[in-house]
């Protein structure tokens, strides 16, 4: 019988951490099944999900915790199954001047209506003409069932006018 395991793992960005984590998975007779990894404020972070038989669970578990004096931190949880959630999929994208609570704002107006955050990635950059930083934001959401697509966009658009940053939003 299978498990999946979700681990989370961060470390100082060096050349060998994916390879290292994958021997581990590898000589444990896991599954690869799905990762985001990405260099982010000088280290590697990421998230990953593999399966493996349940009897070598612990083990593989152990292996990867042992990857911390190599300076890779490795929390594993076993996953939990949950329906995927029901409702129209969209798609958020956001770009503007940076200013504090951006992300707030529009992680509060989401969780007003239960929409489900189900990806989010966010960056900043330089402001090609202003000479300020450039904040980026994508993400993948779902709405609940009976949360019309016109309102969703009317109340992101009225807090991307009070933000000042555009938005756009695509089914």
């Amino acid at each position: 019988m299978s498990q999946t395991l979700v681990l989370t793992v961060i470390g100082e960005d060096r050349p060998g951490l994916v390879e290292a984590i994958s021997n581990v998975v590898s000589e444990h007779a896991a599954n690869w099944e799905a990762s985001h990894m990405a260099r982010v404020g000088g280290r590697f972070a990421g998230i990953l999900q593999v399966g493996v038989a349940k009897e070598k669970a612990a083990d593989l578990t152990a292996a990867l915790e042992k990857l911390g004096p190599a300076g890779l931190r490795v929390i594993v949880e076993e996953s939990v199954s949950s329906p995927e959630p029901k409702g129209q999929a969209y798609w958020i994208e956001l770009v503007g001047s940076d200013q504090p609570n951006i992300v707030r704002d529009i992680a509060a107006a989401l969780a007003k209506r239960e929409v489900t955050v189900l990806e989010l990635n966010s960056e900043l950059s330089d402001a090609p003409v202003s000479g300020g930083q450039l904040f980026k934001l994508h993400a993948s959401i779902r709405c609940p069932e009976g949360l019309a697509g016109s309102e969703l966009r009317e109340s992101l658009e009225e807090l991307a006018n009070n933000l000042m940053v555009d938005i756009r939003i695509d089914d």
